[in-house]
């Protein structure tokens, strides 16, 4: 048997609006702004989903969840990226890793990170090892910078045993 090893990329940002809790990677952080979106908005999520999608050649999050879809409003990006991880366990694929860059002037996330690796492997079944996540400002450049939004971008590493024959 040969095991198969396939990449995705994905990449997500939302503005920051008063009035809404601030979730990323699953974990609801202390912040006077939060995302806006129709889910939860957690951009951390959402480029892992993008990047599992690629990796496992399942379009992408809008494919698979609608925004402006009455059931995905306010939805947690957690139970999101569960239902993305039974997708691949249908077609016979794992998570190898998963690497995330959560990019945000403040607030700073550094002791909140544990937390998401956590909540994210269990989301997915694996292990917190599988998951590496840093964050980053924007050195005060752009959207980013000026305090108007957060970004993430993620690489997932999938796997599959073939007897050779590709099945995506």
């Amino acid at each position: 048997m040969q095991e198969e090893l396939r990449v995705g990329i994905g990449y997500d940002s939302h503005p920051l609006v008063s009035g809404r809790r601030l979730i990323l990677g699953g974990v609801d952080i202390p912040y006077d702004k939060g995302l806006s979106g129709w889910s939860d908005a957690d951009v951390a999520i959402h480029a892992i989903i993008d990047a599992l999608c690629g990796a496992a050649d399942l379009g992408d999050i809008g494919t698979l969840f609608p925004s402006q879809e009455p059931e995905y409003k306010d939805i947690s990006s957690l139970v999101l990226l569960s239902k993305t991880g039974e997708l691949l366990k249908a077609k016979e694929l794992r998570v190898v890793n998963i690497d995330v860059a959560i990019l945000a002037q403040s607030p700073k996330l550094s002791s909140f990170i544990p937390e998401m690796r956590k909540r994210i492997g269990q989301a997915l079944g694996v292990g917190s090892i599988q998951v590496t996540i840093k964050a980053t400002t924007s050195n005060s450049l752009g959207f980013i910078g000026r305090g108007e939004g957060i970004a993430a971008q993620a690489v997932a590493l999938i796997r599959k045993q073939e007897d050779g024959l590709p099945r995506f």
